[in-house]
């Protein structure tokens, strides 16, 4: 098991609208295809900073997920194309890391 840690940069004003996208759509549609999302955070300091965390079973589940989620034609026509607009894809940082013996979030 690992977790997928993504971190993203806001472009300016679009914090709200952001959080709605994500959190009416972007997070629904990907929990519809199978995907675990284990949180959703903005940044206390920094205006522009999301950061989620999705949990993968492994390698093979990651890759099928990706399949289901970013090649459905909803996801290319719909909802992909308005993610450009509300955040730097340029900017999007994204770590795999896993949980330690005594880690809560497993």
């Amino acid at each position: 098991m690992f977790f997928e840690l993504r971190q993203y940069r806001l472009r300016p004003g679009k914090r709200e609208e952001w959080i709605e996208y994500m959190e009416g759509e972007i997070i629904p549609f990907q929990i519809s295809k199978g995907m675990v999302v284990v949180g959703s955070f903005v940044g206390e300091e920094e205006e522009d900073l999301y950061v989620w965390i999705r949990r993968f079973d492994s390698e093979e589940q990651r890759e099928q997920l990706y399949a289901a989620v970013y090649e459905d034609e909803e996801w290319t026509s719909v909802i992909g194309p308005k993610v450009g607009t509300l955040i730097d894809r340029e900017q999007i940082v994204v770590k795999r890391i896993q949980p330690t013996p005594r880690s809560v979030i497993r």
